[in-house]
């Protein structure tokens, strides 16, 4: 049974017809079935994102795939039947897809099979693009095609179209997840994801480019799950992880780390209506972007981030460009976990209007609080209420304070899309480790 804390926190799952009250009477937090106006149970699978839920209950809201017909529910425990059930991503039939157990995406599948046949080898791949005799330029010619090959064949393997009307779930009890996967949703409206462990997402073939920053980087491809032009959203109790192979153990070629994670959930090419909440964001560095680049889609990106935890993250939570972002009630631990030390929490650039408000970070001794937020001098972070190790903060002052490149304090929007907002943020350091991420749902 939930505790009294947890239900009042969770209440926001029923729809606004059950009154409050109600709620709080029938102890039903952690269940997996909110209420009707009826007093009906809806089970998981069918479970639509309530009003006022964030961004994405805006317009028709996000229903996901809860319309389904019995011969559109999917229940799926390998990579074979996940990929049939999703088919080819361009099926927009109302569709839930159940995921019990943990699935390789990879089906057992190594990188050194991927490689097989293409003539890639990262050994040969070093000695032909090595800056100190190939020079400063983009890799070209036989091994940079053969790397490409074999991408190709892991991308065929690993990468997920999810379509339209789309509700994917983990079935309670199971450890639900996909491990070295991505699920990619473009250019599509109204998906779920909820109650997913993802781990292990891996490029086995980065590329190098010299020309990323001064000293070059190693870059990777496939976030765990990529947002690209989709529309009404909603990603709610899942777990990312690069568990079980972290950053520390990476190698370093060419003087830089060979990084094979990419993002962990990134909101980019003019996706919009957006909520991201109640998920467990941990071991990871670059983990959430939002906005492709300076010139992505003005207008768009708009996106609620909330209840979330990230511990054990480098940057990125988020990256926001351009749209207008509202995070609140989350909880960020700065303390370095399995190696990932953090850089940032927020970055506020390309005009991005981001409402920060009632959210609590713990700061570990000789952490400094200016290094929480980041930006490029045109981004801004509007918002009160939050705390610092349980202590009121002014975050943008303390980052303006060391910074030539000051965060604007004023938005032009604001949120009214809002429901679980918590006035005070002293309870979410305990309160959302026990009600976030994967596996809480039933």
């Amino acid at each position: 049974m939930a505790s009294t804390s947890h239900r009042r926190s969770l209440r926001r799952w029923r729809t606004a017809l059950v009154s409050a009250a109600a709620v709080a009477a029938a102890g039903l937090g952690a269940v997996s079935f909110v209420m009707n106006a009826n007093a009906t149970p809806v089970e998981l699978a069918r479970q639509s994102l309530p009003a006022k839920d964030g961004w994405a209950a805006s317009g028709s809201g996000t229903t996901g795939g809860s319309k389904a017909g019995s011969a559109h529910v999917y229940h799926v425990s390998t990579r074979a039947q996940l990929a049939k059930a999703l088919g080819n991503g361009s099926d927009s039939t109302p569709k839930i897809i159940k995921v019990k157990g943990t699935i390789d995406a990879n089906g057992g599948k190594s990188c050194a099979d991927y490689a097989a046949g293409t003539g890639y080898s990262l050994a040969a791949y070093l000695k032909a693009y090595d800056p100190k005799t190939y020079g400063k330029k983009m890799p070209s010619g036989t091994q940079e095609a053969a790397r490409e090959a074999a991408e190709t064949k892991q991308k065929k393997n690993m990468v997920f179209k999810v379509p339209a009307n789309t509700t994917i779930v983990g079935v309670p009890g199971t450890k639900a997840g996909i491990k070295g996967g991505s699920l990619q949703v473009q250019d599509v409206k109204n998906v779920i994801i909820r109650n997913l462990t993802f781990s292990a997402t891996e490029d086995c073939f980065p590329q190098w480019d010299p020309t990323d920053g001064s000293s070059g980087e190693w870059n990777s491809n496939y976030d765990s799950v990529t947002l690209r032009g989709a529309t009404n959203v909603w990603a709610d109790h899942n777990t990312f992880t690069d568990a079980p192979n972290f950053d520390k153990s990476l190698k370093t070629h060419f003087g830089r780390k060979y990084q094979i994670h990419d993002g962990a959930l990134d909101i980019t090419n003019g996706s919009d209506l957006v909520t991201v909440e109640r998920n467990k964001f941990t071991n990871h560095d670059k983990t959430m972007l939002i906005g492709s680049s300076d010139s992505d889609t003005k207008g768009k990106l708009r996106v609620t981030i909330h209840h979330n935890v990230w511990k054990g993250i480098a940057q990125r939570a988020p990256l926001a460009r351009i749209g207008q972002i509202h995070l609140y009630n989350n909880f960020y631990d700065t303390t370095t976990v399995n190696g990932y030390a953090p850089k940032y929490s927020l970055d506020s650039r390309a005009k991005a209007q981001v409402v920060a408000e009632h959210n609590a970070w713990t700061v570990p001794s000789g952490g400094k609080i200016n290094k929480l937020l980041s930006g490029d001098g045109t981004g801004s972070v509007a918002g009160s209420g939050n705390l610092v190790n349980g202590k009121a903060c002014d975050i943008v002052a303390a980052y303006n304070s060391a910074s030539s490149k000051k965060i604007k304090t004023t938005v032009n929007w604001k949120p009214t899309l809002t429901a679980g907002l918590q006035t005070s943020a002293k309870s979410l350091p305990v309160g959302l480790l026990k009600t976030t991420g994967a596996g809480i749902l039933h």
